[in-house]
């Protein structure tokens, strides 16, 4: 398991993993943003940050498949 997840590593880092590495660098980025954006508003809106930490990663981690399935793989 471990050895897979080390080559997708090493494809994804010399580009050849995915035909637009921008594109899922923009994703990633977009995802990432929303959770930070969404983690500040729940904190400033009075939620303590063992509350609004974990919401966001959740709300993230459920955006990634949604944000993620019009990547095109070599």
């Amino acid at each position: 398991m471990f050895d897979s997840m080390g080559d997708a590593l090493t494809l994804l880092c010399r580009g050849q993993l995915v035909r637009n590495f921008g594109t899922v660098v923009v994703l990633a980025i977009t995802g990432n943003l929303i959770a930070a954006i969404l983690m500040m508003v729940m904190f400033k809106a009075g939620l303590s940050l063992l509350i609004a930490v974990p919401v966001a990663s959740v709300v993230a981690g459920a955006l990634q498949p949604w944000l993620f399935k019009d990547i095109k793989f070599h």
